[in-house]
């Protein structure tokens, strides 16, 4: 055994009304961490209700992947909204996760913002700042999921939360260690034996290939793996696989709340 210990996450729920984007149970079945769309990008009521209750059977943590309002965009548009409102609507969404996983007998353990959100607060400090506002306000004992070396991470840590690192399965690197934007060249990964490679040389040696050929040291707790991604099924039993088999355990990164 390697005795170390990974989560292994994915973002679940991403679908409205009659629409429907990946397969959440099959991915339920192999995750420890969920990252559950709040209704703001993606999620619905019936959603919510059913990926919480079928976490929550499963032993699987429920995180709030929160994000901008943009319903149309899937949250991948990048969106100018007051800090004040920024705080308030981060609020709403945790609210509302909250009343179905407490439903299923389990809680929020855990906050990841989504999309452009998620990029944005990599370096943009007021809107970082409005996100970590609405966790103090929430529960400063939630923790919170992020990009090595992202001004939300660090302005979460100046305030007190507990931050958790993440590196990304399936998504390309640049030199210094962001994520390659969806436009450009090398931002998903779809080989699923590339994906599982990748997943072992950050977990074991701490880096991993940039799209420009060069290697970048990462250091990360949990690694998702995006439910919306093509072959998302085979990527995360694929990854699963070669961590148990490199003797790492993967567990949540959080007790269950």
């Amino acid at each position: 055994m390697s005795g170390l210990r990974i989560d292994l996450n994915s973002d679940l729920g991403e679908g409205f009304g009659i629409w429907r984007l990946g397969d959440d149970d099959a991915l339920l079945d192999l995750v420890s961490s969920a990252n559950v769309a709040c209704g703001f990008h993606a999620g619905d009521p019936d959603i919510l209700r059913r990926v919480c209750d079928r976490a929550a059977e499963r032993g699987v943590a429920i995180g709030a992947q929160v994000s901008y309002r943009d319903l149309a965009g899937f949250g991948r548009r990048s969106v100018d909204v007051p800090p004040a409102t920024l705080t308030n609507e981060v609020l709403y969404q945790l609210g509302a996760l909250e009343a179905f996983a407490r439903t299923a007998g389990s809680r929020v353990s855990y906050l990841k913002p989504h999309g452009a959100l998620y990029n944005r607060i990599v370096t943009d400090e007021t809107q970082a700042a409005a996100v970590v506002a609405a966790v103090l306000a929430y529960d400063r004992g939630l923790p919170v999921l992020g990009l090595p070396g992202s001004a939300w991470l660090r302005l979460a840590a100046e305030a007190g939360l507990t931050v958790i690192t993440e590196a990304f399965a399936d998504r390309g690197y640049t030199p210094a260690a962001t994520l390659v934007p969806r436009s450009e060249p090398g931002a998903l990964i779809t080989d699923v034996d590339a994906v599982a490679r990748r997943v072992l040389g950050m977990i074991m040696d701490q880096r991993v290939r940039a799209v420009d050929g060069s290697e970048v040291a990462i250091s990360a707790r949990s690694v998702c793996v995006h439910g919306d991604s093509p072959g998302a099924v085979a990527m995360a039993m694929a990854v699963r696989q070669a961590l148990i088999n490199a003797g790492v355990e993967i567990a949540p990164f959080v007790e269950q709340r």
